[in-house]
């Protein structure tokens, strides 16, 4: 196989290539390398490339792979990180210039867990500062170029990994989300992503920006891809407080067990009554839950006004629990804060004590009606962001529909379902309950498999194989 050829791959063919032996993981590394190389100065996808280290891997997993010591479908795979967990030997500036000299002396959780599954650490990828954007706006270390119209922006905060993926530089990545920064990007670079269940994947070693709406989960080209990532990644870590001691796994297995009979509550109403979503990401919407419904889900329509207040309190529990962890940065480093993350932390003071204690109240009042209402339903569908990605420069507030499931700590995740107007990404979001987060990926693969996606490739990527 020619070497370019190898990124046309899901991280799923890839893994079947490295285990058959007909692609080898220097093979992989290379291609991703030359990718990166060729593309990266103007995407502006990955901070740091951490090569040797990748190579000393790659080649680690050659070995076993000859061997017959082969430890399942991530064994010799390249992936990145997101520049706010750390890697043992490299800073974590987490989009920041406080944070640029901080040398991580230990692996974060979701690094250990990549790779013991033999994954091939390639690099960390930018983000806004403190990871504090819906966009990848960010005054340090630049914006970062959306892969499928390079005039648009990837959204945020995991930019960085949304653009690495879409343009081939690696084959799956991690990304955090607070309110949506896992979800956004994803949507708007042609992906899939999953929010999981607070407390499912450890965030020890990831940098702090709301405690309780934090979490980290993975990215990549297709649901199939992020169930195998899901699979290493979940799992109680005595060192994460927030994790809980339950049975996890069997993510990508669970696919194959398909939607017959799962109950699909799509959305008609989400509080906001104005003219969002567009009319493409309506299309497409629509076309991913008739996938739903052909393949065997029972599809319903269903009225969620709660929607837009569990969003107003995602944002208002977000700014006031960043604001409480970066105080110091303000009070003893206001002139290396940059503007924009400096204006929402201020924000936050407006808030009094009584009022965030009113917060948490409204904020598990609403959780009590949303499982009411929900009972007797499977999961939820609704767009994954509202419109199609804006140019760079134009921060847009994309996570109307995102910040809700991080208020309720819900497993949510995104699929593309089809290209809106500057040709770009459209994507479909799927909800479930706590620790339904399988059930969610079912229903996200159904969409892969029967929906109006795929499996296509950006035009840089395409451009380069």
């Amino acid at each position: 196989m020619a070497t370019p050829d190898v990124l046309k791959l899901s991280l799923t063919d890839l893994a079947g290539k490295l285990q058959a032996r007909d692609v080898s993981p220097v093979e992989a590394l290379d291609a991703c390398l030359d990718q990166i190389a060729t593309h990266n100065d103007e995407v502006n996808a990955f901070r740091i490339v951490t090569e040797a280290r990748a190579r000393d891997q790659a080649q680690r997993a050659e070995r076993e792979i000859a061997a017959g010591d082969y430890r399942g479908p991530l064994h010799g795979v390249p992936l990145a990180v997101k520049d706010l967990m750390d890697m043992r030997g490299e800073t974590t500036p987490a989009g920041s210039r406080v944070l640029a000299d901080r040398v991580a002396d230990e692996d974060s959780a979701g690094v250990e867990r990549l790779e013991a599954a033999g994954s091939v650490i390639i690099g960390k990828t930018h983000m806004p500062e403190f990871a504090y954007s819906p966009a990848s706006n960010n005054a340090h270390y630049g914006v970062v170029q959306n892969p499928w119209n390079r005039e648009r922006d990837t959204g945020g905060s995991s930019s960085g990994t949304g653009a690495a993926l879409a343009a081939g530089m690696c084959f799956g990545a991690t990304g955090s989300d607070t309110g949506g920064s896992i979800r956004m990007p994803s949507a708007l670079c042609g992906l899939a992503g999953i929010k999981p269940t607070h407390g499912l994947v450890s965030a020890y070693g990831a940098q702090t920006l709301s405690w309780s709406l934090d979490h980290i989960g993975p990215m990549a080209r297709t649901t199939s891809d992020i169930a195998h990532m899901l699979d290493a990644m979940a799992g109680y870590d005595p060192r994460d407080s927030r994790t809980r001691q339950i049975s996890v796994g069997d993510y990508a297995a669970a696919l194959d067990q398909g939607v017959e009979g799962l109950r699909v509550a799509k959305v008609t109403d989400d509080g906001w009554g104005d003219d969002y979503p567009t009319p493409a990401v309506r299309a497409g919407v629509d076309a991913g839950v008739a996938a739903l419904a052909g393949a065997g889900a029972d599809v319903i329509e269903i009225a969620l006004p709660a929607l837009r207040d569990l969003n107003t309190i995602n944002l208002a529990v977000l700014n006031i629990e960043a604001a409480a962890y970066y105080e110091r940065f303000l009070r003893d480093r206001w002139d290396d804060v940059s503007e924009w993350s400096r204006d929402r932390l201020i924000g936050a003071y407006a808030y009094s004590p009584v009022e965030f204690v009113q917060i948490q109240q409204a904020r598990a009042a609403l959780r009590a009606e949303i499982e009411a209402t929900l009972a007797d339903i499977d999961l939820i569908a609704l767009p994954g962001v509202p419109h199609e990605a804006p140019p760079i420069g134009i921060v847009e507030q994309n996570g109307r529909y995102c910040g809700p499931f991080n208020t309720l700590g819900w497993p949510a995740a995104v699929v593309p379902v089809g290209l809106g107007e500057h040709d770009v990404p459209v994507s479909l979001q799927l909800a479930g309950k706590p620790w339904q987060d399988a059930t969610v990926l079912r229903a996200a693969h159904a969409v892969d498999l029967h929906g109006p996606w795929h499996g296509r490739l950006s035009p840089l990527l395409a451009a380069s194989v």
